[in-house]
């Protein structure tokens, strides 16, 4: 089966990169793997601070996920796998995509305008030959009706 791997988070190149993925997964019988990924918070000195921080990142992080497997859930009928981590978001996607071989593409969105996003940005730029499936990259420009077009 292959699996479109998509980094979710708030910003809305990542809703149509999601958008994109759920119409390809529903277009070829595959599936989305989501993955959500929450920075580790700065140092605080005091132990109990610093744990509610981490705990209320990670919640925030599993609504994100939450709402987004709802999404492809309502749109195309898609019940993804999700992962949410803490840490170097392009680190975690290699090793995601390391870890499972039946991902075959990862979907990521640049922004509509200005610097196209530290991901893709990344993984366009010294990792693009390197790597193991192809990089797919949503233009931020697009519109749902753009998406589901060339999905």
């Amino acid at each position: 089966m292959r699996i479109y791997l998509v980094v979710v988070d708030e910003s809305p190149e990542s809703r149509l990169a999601q958008r994109y993925a759920g119409r390809r997964a529903s277009q070829t019988h595959g599936n989305v793997h989501i993955l959500v990924v929450s920075q580790p918070p700065d140092f605080v000195a005091w132990g109990g601070v610093q744990e509610t921080i981490e705990a209320e990142a990670k919640i925030q992080a599993e609504a994100t996920a939450t709402a987004a497997a709802e999404a492809l859930h309502y749109d195309f009928g898609i019940s993804p796998q999700i992962t949410v981590r803490q840490g170097d978001v392009a680190e975690i996607v290699k090793a995601i995509i390391n870890e499972q071989s039946d991902i075959a593409v990862l979907v990521l969105g640049a922004a509509a305008a200005g610097p196209p996003g530290p991901l893709v940005a990344h993984f366009t730029g010294n990792d693009a030959g390197a790597m193991a499936i192809p990089v797919m990259i949503v233009p931020g420009s697009l519109s749902d009706e753009d998406v589901d077009r060339l999905g």
